[in-house]
Protein backbone atom coordinates (compact mmCIF):
# COMPACT_ATOMS: atom_id res chain seq x y z
CA UNK A 1 0.00 0.00 0.00
CA UNK A 2 1.40 3.37 -0.99
CA UNK A 3 0.31 6.48 0.89
CA UNK A 4 1.00 9.95 -0.50
CA UNK A 5 0.40 13.39 0.95
CA UNK A 6 0.36 16.79 -0.72
CA UNK A 7 1.61 19.71 1.38
CA UNK A 8 -1.01 22.43 1.80
CA UNK A 9 1.48 25.09 2.87
CA UNK A 10 4.82 25.95 4.44
CA UNK A 11 5.54 26.77 8.09
CA UNK A 12 7.95 29.65 8.75
CA UNK A 13 9.74 30.13 12.05
CA UNK A 14 12.95 31.69 13.38
CA UNK A 15 14.52 28.22 13.65
CA UNK A 16 16.89 27.48 10.75
CA UNK A 17 18.81 24.67 12.49
CA UNK A 18 17.59 21.67 14.47
CA UNK A 19 20.14 22.14 17.24
CA UNK A 20 18.98 24.62 19.86
CA UNK A 21 15.30 24.51 18.83
CA UNK A 22 12.64 24.13 21.52
CA UNK A 23 11.53 20.50 21.76
CA UNK A 24 7.85 21.27 22.45
CA UNK A 25 5.56 24.32 22.15
CA UNK A 26 5.87 24.86 25.93
CA UNK A 27 9.55 25.67 25.35
CA UNK A 28 8.67 28.10 22.56
CA UNK A 29 6.33 30.34 24.57
CA UNK A 30 5.92 33.60 22.70
CA UNK A 31 7.96 32.53 19.65
CA UNK A 32 6.18 33.86 16.57
CA UNK A 33 5.90 32.30 13.16
CA UNK A 34 3.67 32.15 10.13
CA UNK A 35 1.99 29.50 8.06
CA UNK A 36 1.73 30.19 4.35
CA UNK A 37 -1.27 28.25 3.06
CA UNK A 38 -1.07 27.56 -0.66
CA UNK A 39 -3.65 29.33 -2.84
CA UNK A 40 -5.62 26.18 -3.73
CA UNK A 41 -6.26 25.43 -0.04
CA UNK A 42 -7.09 28.95 1.21
CA UNK A 43 -10.89 28.55 0.89
CA UNK A 44 -10.60 25.91 3.65
CA UNK A 45 -9.50 28.63 6.10
CA UNK A 46 -13.04 29.99 6.31
CA UNK A 47 -14.17 30.24 9.98
CA UNK A 48 -10.74 29.23 11.35
CA UNK A 49 -10.25 32.75 12.74
CA UNK A 50 -12.78 31.96 15.48
CA UNK A 51 -10.31 29.58 17.17
CA UNK A 52 -7.54 30.66 19.55
CA UNK A 53 -5.46 27.51 19.03
CA UNK A 54 -4.89 25.18 16.11
CA UNK A 55 -3.24 21.83 15.61
CA UNK A 56 -0.62 21.75 12.87
CA UNK A 57 0.28 18.41 11.30
CA UNK A 58 3.48 18.55 9.29
CA UNK A 59 6.14 16.52 7.55
CA UNK A 60 9.42 16.30 9.47
CA UNK A 61 11.35 16.91 6.24
CA UNK A 62 14.81 16.76 7.81
CA UNK A 63 14.15 13.47 9.60
CA UNK A 64 15.85 10.44 8.05
CA UNK A 65 15.49 6.90 9.35
CA UNK A 66 14.40 5.79 12.79
CA UNK A 67 15.16 3.42 15.65
CA UNK A 68 12.54 1.66 17.75
CA UNK A 69 14.46 2.41 20.95
CA UNK A 70 15.70 5.95 21.63
CA UNK A 71 17.01 8.11 24.43
CA UNK A 72 14.54 11.02 24.32
CA UNK A 73 15.41 14.67 24.96
CA UNK A 74 13.78 14.62 28.40
CA UNK A 75 15.45 11.47 29.68
CA UNK A 76 18.72 9.59 29.83
CA UNK A 77 17.11 6.15 29.66
CA UNK A 78 16.42 4.07 26.54
CA UNK A 79 12.67 4.16 25.73
CA UNK A 80 10.40 2.65 23.11
CA UNK A 81 9.99 5.10 20.21
CA UNK A 82 6.20 5.14 20.46
CA UNK A 83 6.41 6.15 24.15
CA UNK A 84 8.32 9.29 23.10
CA UNK A 85 7.90 12.30 20.88
CA UNK A 86 11.25 11.76 19.20
CA UNK A 87 11.29 13.25 15.68
CA UNK A 88 12.85 10.30 13.84
CA UNK A 89 9.85 8.04 13.19
CA UNK A 90 8.72 5.42 10.64
CA UNK A 91 6.34 8.09 9.26
CA UNK A 92 7.95 11.47 10.00
CA UNK A 93 4.80 13.35 10.94
CA UNK A 94 4.94 16.16 13.49
CA UNK A 95 2.14 17.67 15.54
CA UNK A 96 2.08 20.99 17.39
CA UNK A 97 -0.69 22.93 19.10
CA UNK A 98 -0.02 26.63 18.49
CA UNK A 99 -1.83 29.87 19.23
CA UNK A 100 -3.52 31.47 16.24
CA UNK A 101 -3.18 35.26 16.45
CA UNK A 102 -4.71 36.26 13.14
CA UNK A 103 -5.21 35.32 9.51
CA UNK A 104 -4.27 37.72 6.72
CA UNK A 105 -5.14 36.38 3.30
CA UNK A 106 -3.51 32.96 3.22
CA UNK A 107 -1.05 33.70 6.03
CA UNK A 108 -1.70 32.42 9.55
CA UNK A 109 0.17 34.34 12.24
CA UNK A 110 0.95 31.93 15.07
CA UNK A 111 2.75 31.82 18.43
CA UNK A 112 4.51 29.15 20.51
CA UNK A 113 6.18 27.70 17.43
CA UNK A 114 8.58 24.77 17.93
CA UNK A 115 8.87 23.92 14.23
CA UNK A 116 11.81 24.20 11.83
CA UNK A 117 11.58 26.96 9.22
CA UNK A 118 10.45 25.69 5.81
CA UNK A 119 8.57 22.67 7.17
CA UNK A 120 5.86 21.37 4.81
CA UNK A 121 2.36 21.64 6.30
CA UNK A 122 0.09 18.61 5.86
CA UNK A 123 -3.06 19.68 7.68
CA UNK A 124 -4.66 22.15 10.08
CA UNK A 125 -7.27 21.24 12.67
CA UNK A 126 -8.94 23.45 15.27
CA UNK A 127 -8.03 22.73 18.88
CA UNK A 128 -11.23 22.07 20.81
CA UNK A 129 -10.69 21.47 24.56
CA UNK A 130 -13.85 19.37 24.87
CA UNK A 131 -12.43 16.98 22.26
CA UNK A 132 -8.68 17.30 22.84
CA UNK A 133 -8.21 17.73 26.61
CA UNK A 134 -9.00 14.76 28.82
CA UNK A 135 -9.46 14.20 32.52
CA UNK A 136 -7.67 11.41 34.37
CA UNK A 137 -4.62 11.40 32.12
CA UNK A 138 -1.56 9.26 32.81
CA UNK A 139 1.71 10.42 31.25
CA UNK A 140 3.98 7.46 31.96
CA UNK A 141 7.66 8.30 32.26
CA UNK A 142 6.93 11.90 31.16
CA UNK A 143 5.33 12.60 34.53
CA UNK A 144 8.66 13.58 36.12
CA UNK A 145 10.45 14.70 32.96
CA UNK A 146 7.77 17.00 31.52
CA UNK A 147 8.40 19.63 34.18
CA UNK A 148 11.73 20.43 32.48
CA UNK A 149 10.43 20.45 28.88
CA UNK A 150 10.17 24.23 28.62
CA UNK A 151 13.89 24.58 29.39
CA UNK A 152 15.16 21.87 27.04
CA UNK A 153 16.46 22.46 23.53
CA UNK A 154 17.09 20.11 20.64
CA UNK A 155 20.58 18.67 20.30
CA UNK A 156 22.20 16.40 17.71
CA UNK A 157 20.84 13.06 18.95
CA UNK A 158 18.19 12.88 16.17
CA UNK A 159 20.13 14.41 13.26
Amino acid sequence: MKIEYTPIGIIHSPFRKLEGMPIQPSGAAGVKGTVQVFEDFRPGLMDLDGFSHIILLYHLHRSKGFKLHVVPFLDSKLRGLFATRAPKRPNPIGLSVVRLDKIEGGILHIRNVDILDGTPLLDIKPFVPEFDAHEEVRTGWFEKASKTASNRKSDDRFT
